[in-house]
């Protein structure tokens, strides 16, 4: 109904217009290690609550991906790390009253990288002399083939029978590689989320997601907190199509919240 008579329904139309603004600055580059990063200059912008680095959140590793649990997917990657892997990844989380001022403070913020090769090519990446996740509390919590020492995320071969056996008995047999074109969902409601600590003292996250559960568990795993103190809630989803499967925008705001004590979003 609320959707018919025009009224507050999606994550935006909730979420309090007088909260911190957050965004995340982000690697220029395939592959570099972050040499230093300086943001005195930028934490005096009028407005600027805090912005945080590869030093100030914790050593745990998880996965974004949230599909079912245990989860497949290597736990290979911090909110923040010193070592970027892809143009875009993050580099520092920025908190400010307004978003000009989160702009203005993020142009401000100086970063000395340390550019590495990049493996840049599916068809060389495995065993490949540069390692994607070279670090030594990478870790695969399902039996999937794994092997971060070799760039492989997952990795699994299966048949049913005697395959080579069925084959030459074949008239006919075409052995070819197929490819198919990439695509990405395209839902109406963008990725949002709301985040502010509850009566309760618990983490209330409100975010356009489809995993709430997983979503909780990836969180604390994320800020090593227990799961108790959290509390995941989604309103109306304008569309995921399993885009949503996976904490995208969540764990920025989240992290702002739970170490300032303010709304973000």
């Amino acid at each position: 109904m609320n959707l018919l008579l025009g009224k507050p329904a999606f994550v935006e139309d909730v979420t309090p217009r007088d909260c911190l603004v957050v965004k995340v600055l982000r690697s220029p580059h395939a592959h570099a290690l972050i040499r230093s990063i300086n943001t005195d200059i930028a934490m005096k912008v009028p407005g600027m609550v805090a912005i945080f680095t590869y030093k100030d959140v914790p050593d745990k590793r998880y996965t974004n991906a949230g599909q079912t649990y245990p989860e497949p997917s290597p736990h290979d990657r911090l909110i923040l790390d010193r070592r970027v892997r892809f143009v875009g990844d993050a580099v520092a989380i920025l908190a400010g009253e307004t978003e000009k001022a989160v702009d203005k403070a993020m142009k401000l913020i100086k970063v000395d990288y340390e550019v590495l090769p990049a493996v840049l090519d599916p068809h060389t990446a495995k065993d490949n002399p540069v390692l994607v996740h070279p670090e030594e509390n990478w870790e695969a919590l399902c039996p999937v083939g794994a092997d971060n020492k070799r760039n492989l995320c997952a990795s699994e071969t299966c048949g049913d029978g005697d395959v080579e056996a069925v084959l030459a008995d074949c008239d006919v047999v075409i052995d070819h590689v197929w490819h198919t074109k990439p695509c990405q969902q395209a839902m109406m409601e963008t990725f949002r989320t709301y985040t502010e600590i509850d009566p309760y003292g618990r983490l209330h996250v409100i975010s356009s997601t489809q995993i709430v559960f997983h979503l909780r568990r990836i969180l604390a795993i994320a800020l090593d907190i227990p799961k108790s103190k959290i509390h995941v809630e989604k309103p109306r989803i304008g569309g995921g199509f399993g885009a949503k499967q996976t904490m995208v925008a969540e764990i920025y705001p989240a992290f702002v919240t739970w170490k300032t004590g303010r709304a973000a979003r």
